[in-house]
């Protein structure tokens, strides 16, 4: 096994993310970032996390492709289906891309094994977020376990963690949390529809809990919106 703990992070370029990311850095692990290209409807959050990771000083940093706008279902991958801006509603949006974290789990879990990894991290966030089941705990308990299964590092003894840090924290909370570590906020982008410049629409689920973020943690919002917003 490598001297130095090594982790693989998931990297969308997001806020939190980006907070998993310096979580990650700050308990001593040797970073490895990784961004998926699912099929997304912008390439600025691929942008976003190329910034991120030279700025918190990943030791590497990768961008994986699965096409999962093949399947559609979601209006992250589906031109077809419009992006909701009238507020957060309950229930599971058309945001929710089936199976996404599943498979960039998948992806992560695959590098980890080559790397001798014993960590993933992965933002997920069970408190202020879409209602997607894939961010709950119960869900990464579960991919812990079969990742450990599945695996030859795991049936030899060398066991996978697999860290969600931000579950159980709010926006406001997750933000402070990344300032303190020396998160650079304008460097992400978390709207569900940036455009390619990465200025965000200011509507969406994700741009409304971002902003209300900011507001809870008492600082400015660095987001850079569209001139309509």
């Amino acid at each position: 096994m490598p001297s130095q703990p090594r982790a693989v992070v998931l990297l969308s370029g997001g806020l939190d993310s980006a907070t998993c990311l310096a979580i990650a850095r700050d308990l001593g692990m040797d970073c490895y970032a990784l961004s998926v290209a699912y099929g997304q409807r912008h390439a600025a959050e691929l942008a976003a996390a190329k910034r991120v990771a030279t700025h918190l000083r990943a030791q590497e940093h990768r961008v994986a492709t699965v096409d999962l706008g093949q399947f559609g279902g979601s209006a992250l991958t589906d031109q077809g289906i419009d992006v909701p801006t009238a507020g957060v509603a309950t229930g599971i949006p058309v945001t929710y891309v089936p199976a996404r974290n599943t498979v960039m789990l998948s992806i992560a879990l695959a590098w980890a094994e080559v790397l001798e990894a014993e960590a993933i991290f992965v933002g997920v966030n069970a408190v202020d977020y879409s209602g997607y089941p894939d961010c709950r705990p119960e869900y990464i308990q579960a991919f812990e376990a079969m990742a450990n299964l599945a695996t030859k590092a795991g049936v030899e003894g060398h066991r996978l963690a697999l860290h969600a840090p931000l579950i159980h924290l709010s926006k406001g909370e997750i933000i402070r949390r990344g300032l303190a570590l020396g998160v650079d906020y304008s460097m992400t982008v978390s709207c569900y529809q940036a455009d390619s410049d990465g200025r965000a629409c200011g509507a969406c689920d994700a741009c409304r809990l971002r902003r209300a973020g900011f507001e809870a943690a008492g600082v400015s919002d660095p987001t850079r919106y569209r001139a309509s917003t």
